[in-house]
């Protein structure tokens, strides 16, 4: 497939925009259009890549936000603005932040066609963007986590790639960062809120997100939710990360994959995080955590970690 026009009104995407380049010689490639599906906005994604003498590897990132919120810009709150992102370009990778349509503008499976597409833009455009196509990571929080975690295991499943944005390229990756994403929907239990809560919710906001996420989804479509019936030979490395205290995630749902992956022989990491809360709200240690992650991702896709 070739570029468009940026004026085409019916381009599937557009190609990288020009970027602007930071004092420290980082190129951020902002707002590039990597998918345009006919109805709904422009999915965009936000791009950094380290000045370095050839083309580096790239981590993905997903935000949270319970399928229906969230925005490619912010991390957890527990965490400064742009940390991870920041440690992520120390250590010599690539790392793009990307939108994807959420659960109120489309169900399932248009989020993980969507963040699929993300990584075959980005794998599409390699060259251009000084990244290596062999080298690419993916990672993400809460909602984010569970849809990274169905990229990494479903690259051999054709029937959930999706025709959004570029098609033709591969959306395998090659590294899993999970924070505390759901991993197995039929063992996920209801939140339970407080009534003061409750009460000043609507209707549709008190409808669990998973079955936002699946409304009148088949039974294909429901089993296909949950990462944990992905798992095969092959899988990717995964590192997962999640708090032991979650009330909205339980930490069980990390326990499920890493079981999962072990049985089938793939390389996983699973760390507790003692008494931390969803978003590791009441983490004693962040920072170590996001050392720990980008540790991981930089071992993995071959970056560079100060140690």
């Amino acid at each position: 497939m070739t570029d468009v026009q940026a004026g085409d009104l019916l381009a599937r995407f557009l190609p990288p925009p020009v970027p602007t380049r930071r004092e420290d010689g980082v190129r951020h490639y902002a707002g590039a259009v990597y998918a345009a599906v006919p109805g709904y906005r422009a999915l965009e994604l936000d791009l950094w890549v380290p000045d370095a003498g050839g083309p580096v590897p790239l981590v993905v990132w997903v935000h949270g936000g319970a399928w229906m919120s969230g925005n490619r810009r912010f991390l957890p709150p527990v965490l400064r603005p742009g940390q991870l992102f920041d440690e992520l370009l120390a250590a010599g990778l690539a790392v793009a932040t990307i939108e994807y349509r959420h659960a109120r503008e489309a169900r399932f499976p248009a989020q993980l066609h969507d963040a699929k597409a993300a990584v075959r833009w980005l794998r599409h455009h390699a060259d251009r963007l000084g990244l290596d196509p062999a080298r690419v990571g993916i990672g993400g929080e809460s909602a984010g986590g569970h849809l990274a975690a169905l990229v990494g295991l479903t690259a051999h499943r054709p029937d959930l790639e999706g025709d959004v944005g570029v098609v033709g390229p591969s959306s395998a990756v090659d590294a899993v960062l999970d924070w505390y994403g759901v991993a197995s929907a039929e063992t996920m239990p209801e939140v339970d809120l407080p009534p003061e809560v409750a009460a000043r919710l609507s209707p549709a906001d008190l409808v669990p997100p998973l079955e936002v996420l699946l409304d009148g989804a088949d039974a294909a479509t429901r089993a296909a939710v949950s990462p944990v019936a992905h798992v095969r030979p092959g899988a990717p490395p995964f590192l997962l990360v999640h708090g032991t205290a979650d009330p909205v995630v339980p930490y069980a749902q990390s326990e499920v994959l890493a079981e999962a992956l072990v049985a089938v022989g793939a390389d996983v990491q699973l760390v507790p995080v003692p008494d931390a809360g969803h978003g590791f709200d009441g983490c004693a240690d962040v920072d170590a955590v996001v050392r720990r992650s980008v540790g991981y991702l930089a071992d993995a896709l071959g970056g560079h970690v100060a140690r």
